[in-house]
């Protein structure tokens, strides 16, 4: 019999600041945290905005501080690291964790990071794990997704919603403690119940039109929760904001049965924070399942008639669902669905 996987700590930094609660009342509120870019010079750009925390700071000096708050100050012995860019990689997988397995897979990093954590503890390899991501707003990439025009000319996050104009970016950093059900002495915040990945292999950005990538790695995780598709009582979508991915997406859960669940897309507030995406929307959504306020979709406009999904808008919505599916796309049609249990 698998072993159970419990959340036993978890820590954040986003554009709503420092923490945990900031970041619930963050996305609580409905009101984004977008701003202006004053981090490095974006008057060339088609888009001037993101989701950044104040002045410029360091993602090293970032990342470890929050590792450390989640681990209470220790050191972590098995720690799965989603993070962008060489360097960086480097400096924390080789020095400061020598121990450390890296992903680098874009918006599913941290996501698959936290299935494999996940199943070292099910399978009895180690009886706990931290998974930890970082992405701080940088000139690069932003540069890559203003010339692709994959941001939003309007400046906002638009997720299933008709007249949607793409992403924008935002600042991550986190970290969460997972531990053995059986052995570990702390109150659970809630359980890693199911995980499962899939492939599109149909283009190199643009994910398969009719969901069906997606839609098994929701079927996947359904497997391994060992529930329903009926039992889910909210869904934090990938909603990235983007034409293409929506819809596929609201597919996806029609698909595999999922499509009756409340739905909102924590990015429409927080920002798409790449790598570490995942790991900053699985802990809204731990934290929301907790405070029994399902987080609204912002900038909605008006319903979009090919993406049938039953959207959170304008309000938090009270609830307190025994099941949340988490979800992300990536770049290349890596698809993956984590499935997030009460406490």
């Amino acid at each position: 019999m698998a072993e159970s996987v419990a959340i036993t700590s978890m820590a954040v930094a986003s554009a709503y600041g420092h923490g945990c609660e900031a970041l619930l009342q963050g996305v609580l509120s409905g009101k984004p945290a977008f701003g202006p870019v004053s981090r490095f010079d974006v008057s060339a750009r088609r888009v001037g905005v993101a989701a950044t925390m104040p002045g410029a700071p360091s993602l090293r000096s970032l990342l470890t501080e929050v590792i450390a708050e989640a681990c209470d100050g220790e050191p972590p012995e098995n720690l799965h690291l989603a993070i962008h860019g060489e360097p960086a990689r480097d400096h924390f997988a080789g020095r400061l964790f020598p121990q450390a397995r890296t992903y680098t897979s874009a918006c599913v990093a941290a996501s698959q990071a936290m299935a494999d954590a996940a199943a070292s503890i099910a399978h009895g390899f180690v009886s706990r794990a931290v998974v930890a991501a970082g992405y701080l707003v940088e000139p690069d990439q932003f540069a890559l997704f203003d010339a692709g025009r994959a941001l939003a000319v309007d400046e906002a996050v638009r997720p299933f919603s008709l007249g949607r104009k793409g992403i924008l970016l935002g600042d991550g950093v986190a970290a969460i403690v997972l531990e053995a059900g059986s052995t570990t002495t702390r109150e659970p915040l809630g359980w890693i119940r199911g995980w499962g990945r899939a492939g599109d292999a149909y283009h190199v950005v643009q994910p398969r039109p009719d969901g069906s990538g997606l839609a098994r790695a929701i079927s996947s995780a359904l497997r391994r929760a060992g529930i329903g598709p009926a039992e889910l009582g909210y869904v934090n979508a990938h909603g990235s904001g983007s034409p293409q991915s929506d819809a596929a997406e609201a597919n996806a859960l029609q698909l595999s049965r999922a499509g009756a669940a409340p739905v909102s897309s924590t990015k429409s507030l927080h920002g798409q924070s790449l790598e570490a995406s995942a790991l900053v929307e699985l802990i809204a959504t731990v934290l929301a399942m907790g405070e029994g306020q399902l987080p609204p979709t912002a900038g909605f406009l008006e319903p979009d008639p090919g993406c049938a999904v039953n959207l959170i808008v304008d309000e938090p919505l009270p609830a307190k669902p025994r099941y949340a599916l988490s979800l992300n796309s990536a770049f290349g049609g890596a698809n993956t669905a984590l499935i997030v249990g009460a406490p």
